[in-house]
């Protein structure tokens, strides 16, 4: 038997309790002394005469409305010199330099400006100088201060000339626990090396799994407003050129072009598929004489395809017009379409560009006023004299598309371009045969930097074709009556394209991977965030 001491406790037990115990005292004499020199300090520094002007504010209510002008970083400059501001922006990073002065990387979007704290005999303590420095990077803050014209440039911020001399400090909202990694680690070159001990390179799952903190880079900020200004730009064409903005329907009763590719939902007692694409509805929308239209909406694809190119769920640009003489009409105005929105890119957005640049280096991307446009049948050409097996090219797969994009921009100088006249084996049922050869289409791709932007081309008018057409590709065209029924009441030529946003944006900043240019992406592996 274990001797027994006080209370019925062994021995082994009671050193135990004295050992905690004496832990105990140990970290209370601590924290005391800790205490005794903080006060010893305070009392050192005197008085906090500046506790007026900083702290963290109570919970934002709505408690009042003073209507206090509120400054944007990016709108200043040496200009605005000696100009007293209030603004909010985050802490991008913060630098105690010494016991009386500090700086403070201050970002909104993707602007940053230096702000510095040195102590005054008015507004500005030894106190609040050391609270500023303490606080957290990412945190939110309201800063009063006055503008002065900096002597030499800022390196380190977009906003070089000029700085903020603080006066009021406010935290809106602090940081809780650490960081999944810093935005400087961020926000580095692709390219630039992993130095151990100095930064980590972050990769692209981690910062998925932590996206809104990604999403506060400045790359990324500049990569969302240039997929604003496609969408913007695309609407803004098609509006200037006779066109409705329409909204169709994402829950189908059938699958709009195979089976194996849609997302089966449950329906009240049955079943509706998930939209591959509003095609049907574009259709539908012509033959109801609408003339010209357009969507800006998700589109579905249940293929489990894990490559840097493939989302589950992506935001279609889509159009359809009609057709008074030739499918090139369509094609054309498509191309028109297109070199608008790079040029819109290049000369509104060129500063966002610049921003990502910084951290996706690439080549400009370059397109010619007369678009490049090959047959399939030339596309194939091209690859069969690189050394490409022409029995392998009945379809053009990523890899020798790629390649092709390559000898395009070697031999024409444009990483844009377009292949005309697909085989019929290739494409949808409702794509229009060629009339001279019943093998090829009216249909056609676009192309940047060698990989498909857009699918398009004249579609299958006629009901009765159109029947034909299906049953040799496999679909029923009973599970499609009320598509092929708009038909029989007359619908004129039409033909039209669809475009993958995302696809676009990752193009044309050469972002090589289709997940940096969806917000929140979805993909056979990712559901969340």
């Amino acid at each position: 038997m274990p001797e027994q001491g006080e209370e019925g406790l062994t021995k082994s037990a009671l050193k135990k309790m004295a050992k905690e115990e004496e832990k105990a005292r140990k970290k209370a004499e601590k924290a005391a002394k800790v205490k005794e020199a903080e006060q010893v300090r305070e009392a050192a520094e005197g008085p906090d005469y500046a506790a007026a002007y900083y702290g963290k504010l109570p919970l934002h209510q709505s408690q009042s409305r003073p209507n206090h002008k509120r400054t944007d970083i990016a709108t200043l400059s040496a200009k605005n010199d000696s100009e007293h501001v209030l603004l909010r922006a985050r802490i991008q990073t913060s630098r105690l330099q010494s016991n009386k002065m500090a700086f403070l990387s201050l970002r909104q979007r993707t602007d940053t400006i230096q702000a510095m704290l040195a102590v005054d005999d008015k507004q500005v303590s030894k106190q609040m100088v050391k609270w500023a420095a303490g606080l957290s990077d990412e945190s939110i803050v309201l800063v009063h201060g006055k503008v002065v014209k900096s002597p030499e440039s800022i390196k380190s911020c977009s906003i070089d000339d000029v700085e903020i001399h603080v006066t009021e400090l406010w935290l809106v909202a602090g940081v809780e626990g650490r960081l999944p990694f810093s935005l400087d680690d961020a926000s580095r070159s692709e390219t630039a090396p992993e130095i151990e001990g100095q930064f980590s390179k972050v990769l692209l799952d981690t910062r998925l799994n932590n996206r809104i903190v990604d999403l506060r880079t400045q790359t990324n900020q500049a990569i969302f407003k240039l997929q604003h200004a496609i969408g913007d730009l695309f609407r803004d064409y098609l509006n200037n050129h006779g066109f409705t903005e329409i909204h169709s329907p994402k829950l189908q009763g059938a699958a709009t072009e195979s089976g194996a590719s849609v997302f089966k939902v449950g329906y009240f007692k049955g079943n509706a598929f998930l939209a591959q694409s509003p095609q049907l509805a574009k259709q539908m929308a012509i033959a109801a004489d609408f003339e010209r239209v357009y969507e800006i909406g998700p589109v579905f694809r249940a293929e489990d395809s894990n490559t840097h190119r493939h989302l589950t769920e992506f935001i279609g640009l889509d159009l359809e017009m009609t057709i008074e003489e030739h499918y090139h009409e369509v094609k054309e105005l498509l191309d028109g379409m297109f070199k608008t929105i790079f040029k819109g890119l290049r000369e509104r957005y060129a500063k966002e560009i610049a921003v990502v640049g910084k951290q996706f280096e690439a080549e400009e991307f370059k397109w010619k006023e007369e678009t490049l446009t090959l047959t399939f049948r030339e596309a194939v050409d091209l690859l069969v004299e690189d050394g490409v097996d022409r029995q392998i090219l009945d379809d053009i797969n990523t890899e020798n598309e790629k390649r092709l994009g390559r000898l395009v921009k070697a031999k024409y100088d444009t990483d844009y371009f377009i292949i005309d006249k697909f085989p019929l084996e290739l494409r949808p049922f409702y794509t229009m045969p060629d009339p001279n050869d019943p093998t090829l289409t009216n249909s056609y791709d676009f192309f940047m930097r060698g990989e498909e932007i857009l699918s398009g081309a004249q579609r299958i008018h006629d009901p009765e074709f159109l029947c034909q057409q299906m049953q040799a590709k496999g679909v029923d065209p009973e599970s499609m009556k009320g598509y092929i029924d708009g038909f029989r009441m007359g619908c004129p030529p039409h033909g039209g394209g669809g475009i993958g946003l995302e696809r676009v944006l990752m193009l044309f900043l050469k972002l090589n991977n289709i997940r940096r240019a969806s917000l929140f992406p979805r993909d056979p592996k990712r559901l969340e965030p």
